[in-house]
């Protein structure tokens, strides 16, 4: 039996929403293969959940009474710092402990929006023009509003769409920008695209990439907004509604990103679909696995129940 040390928490404003997928991996893996520890992780206090014991930083183990546990995997279930930005991998990778996401580099390149843009650019992929910010500089909204209305104002390292405005007006900018700039030193202003939007997740089983169903989202709201992804305001059509032709267009360019970005474990790609052709959004390196996200739909639709899909990722993870 492998333990497995299940990593929630975080540091940012998206702990709420790791907490709530740490609980769905613990729920569905298989009782008989897995011992599982919820690891919260705040800054310096990495605890187990059940026990509210430390764990010992110098050998990740969790010293229980009477047992010292070390542990076979780390499944990533912590959204945002500072696991998803790559800060945790390095420290893990030195241990020798696998673990069930993108390595350090790759995390780090993703969960910087404009960086991720900047390569994925090189490489022909259909992407809406921005502009990054940085906390300081002088600010030509000009330009900004030479890209037309509306715009999507967004901090450029964070994720669930927390401080993410859709701005209609000129005079709605600057508000914006400022609300954008409570989650990040950088902030990313990019033109907006009318059309529809699709979720894609892909991730690789015995070395091979498993491209899933593709997902159409329609919320209720402006946009894919927190509300949209967390509270029910959205509807998610898997597999999406669309011709074999676009479907295999989609699946496709999600299997070129994750190849191209050097990708590990399941990443969720967001798309928007303007005419007869996708545009990326952003990729997702630690999607949601909470009951309404995402990729556990796409999971189900392939087939496979979330025991066996989190039980693909460890195994994925730690095959030799």
């Amino acid at each position: 039996m492998k333990n497995i040390a299940i990593l929630t928490g975080g540091d940012s404003a998206e702990r709420v929403i790791s907490l709530r997928s740490a609980q769905v991996v613990r729920d569905h893996l298989p009782k008989d293969q897995y011992r599982t520890f919820l690891i919260d992780i705040q800054k310096g206090d990495w605890h187990d959940v059940d026990s509210n014991i430390q764990i010992n930083k110098n050998d990740f183990t969790l010293p229980l009474p009477g047992e010292t546990v070390r542990f076979d995997c780390a499944f990533a279930a912590l959204h945002g710092s500072p696991l998803e930005d790559g800060k945790m991998q390095g420290y893990l990778e030195m241990l020798g402990v696998p673990y069930t996401c993108c390595d350090g580099f790759v995390s780090a390149l993703t969960m910087n929006k404009h960086n991720t843009k900047a390569l994925l650019a090189q490489h022909d992929v259909p992407m809406s023009p921005s502009v990054l910010i940085r906390r300081g500089d002088a600010l030509n909204t000009e330009r900004m509003l030479k890209m037309g209305l509306p715009l999507f104002v967004k901090p450029n390292d964070h994720g669930s769409s927390f401080g993410v405005t859709k701005v209609k007006t000129a005079e709605a900018l600057m508000p914006a920008i400022d609300e954008a700039f409570t989650y990040s030193d950088t902030v990313m202003v990019e033109a907006f695209m009318d059309g529809r939007e699709f979720s894609n997740g892909v991730m690789r089983v015995d070395g091979k990439v498993v491209v899933l169903p593709v997902t159409e989202i329609i919320p209720e709201t402006e946009f894919f907004d927190f509300a949209a992804k967390y509270e029910g305001k959205s509807t998610e059509v898997t597999p999406a509604d669309l011709s074999e032709q676009l479907t295999q267009q989609c699946q496709a360019l999600t299997g070129k990103i994750y190849d191209l970005l050097g990708c590990k474990g399941v990443v969720r790609i967001d798309f928007i679909l303007v005419g007869d052709r996708f545009h990326l959004l952003e990729p997702n390196t630690i999607p949601g696995i909470s009951p309404a996200s995402i990729v556990p739909q796409q999971a189900r639709a392939y087939g496979w129940d979330l025991g066996q899909f989190f039980s693909l990722l460890i195994e994925e993870a730690t095959r030799a």
